[in-house]
C-alpha cells in the first residue's frame, strides 16, 4: 500500500514517514502543492495525506486541480484551520476526510485504513467486487455467479488495481510498477500477455466487463456492452 504526503514541514513529514513505514506502507514525499499534485498524476498512490497550508499551490487547490484530471485516489487533509466552514470547504472541494492539527498518530492511521476500505467496493479486507464480481485476495480466485476461476499472484495484483479504482485508466507504467516493482526488468509487451489472460477468465465466468485498452495510455474496465 503507498502512501503519498504532501506536507511542508520537513520536520513532520520525517516523522510521519517513520510511522507509516513502521506500518508496512511505502511511503513518497512531496513538500509543496505543486509536486503533489505532480506525484499524485503518477497514479502509483493507494492514499494522498496533504497539508493545506502550502507554498506554490495550497491543499485546496491541489485538490480541486487532481479531482478535475480525473485523479480519485483518496485524499486526507490536515491543517491547523478548524473552523467548521475550512472543513466544508475541503470536503466540497474533492477532499475524502479531514483532520485538525494536533492529531494523534493512532487516528491519523485509523483514518487512513478508512480511506484505504471505502475504495471501490469493500467486502472484507480480502475481498473486492466489481459489477458482481468477487475479487478474493486471499485465495487469488474470482468469482461471479455459480462460476469462479484462479488467478495467479500478478494477476490478482493486475485486478486489484482496476477493483479498487474501477473507473480510473491505469497506465501501462502504473501497473508495472506497482505489480513488479520500480526496479523491475519486466517488459511492457508481456503486460499484454497478462491482461490476454485476464479478459478470457472474465468472459469465462461470463463477467459484465473486460479490460479494455486504450490506445497509448493503458487499460480501464468497461461494460460489455459498451467495449
Amino acid at each position: 500500500m503507498r502512501v503519498l504526503l504532501v506536507e511542508d514541514s520537513i520536520s513532520l513529514t520525517d516523522a510521519l514517514a517513520q510511522v507509516l513505514k513502521r506500518e508496512k506502507y511505502e511511503v513518497g514525499v512531496a513538500h509543496d502543492g505543486e509536486e503533489g499534485v505532480l506525484f499524485a498524476k503518477t497514479g502509483m498512490y493507494d492514499v494522498i495525506v496533504m497539508d493545506v497550508m502550502m507554498p506554490k499551490m495550497n491543499g485546496f487547490e491541489a485538490v480541486r486541480a487532481l479531482r478535475k484530471e480525473g485523479i480519485s485516489v483518496p485524499i486526507l487533509m490536515l491543517t491547523a484551520l478548524g473552523e467548521e466552514s475550512d472543513k466544508v470547504f475541503g470536503l466540497d472541494t474533492g477532499a475524502d476526510d479531514y483532520l485538525t492539527k494536533p492529531f494523534s498518530i493512532p487516528e491519523l492511521l485509523a483514518r487512513i485504513r478508512a480511506l484505504v476500505r471505502r475504495k471501490g467496493e469493500v467486502i472484507s479486507e480480502n475481498s473486492l467486487s466489481y459489477m458482481g464480481v468477487s475479487l478474493n485476495l486471499s485465495t487469488y480466485t474470482m468469482l461471479y455467479g455459480d462460476k469462479s476461476v484462479k488467478l495467479s499472484k500478478k494477476e490478482a495484483e493486475i485486478m486489484k488495481i482496476f477493483f479498487e479504482q474501477p473507473s480510473f485508466v491505469a497506465q501501462r507504467e502504473q501497473l508495472i510498477n506497482k505489480v513488479w516493482g520500480y526496479d523491475s526488468e519486466f517488459e511492457s509487451n508481456n503486460l499484454d500477455v497478462f491482461i490476454s489472460f485476464l479478459r478470457k477468465k472474465l468472459k469465462f465466468i461470463g463477467a459484465k466487463f473486460t479490460i479494455t485498452p486504450m490506445r497509448g495510455v493503458g487499460y480501464r474496465l468497461y461494460e460489455n456492452a459498451q467495449a
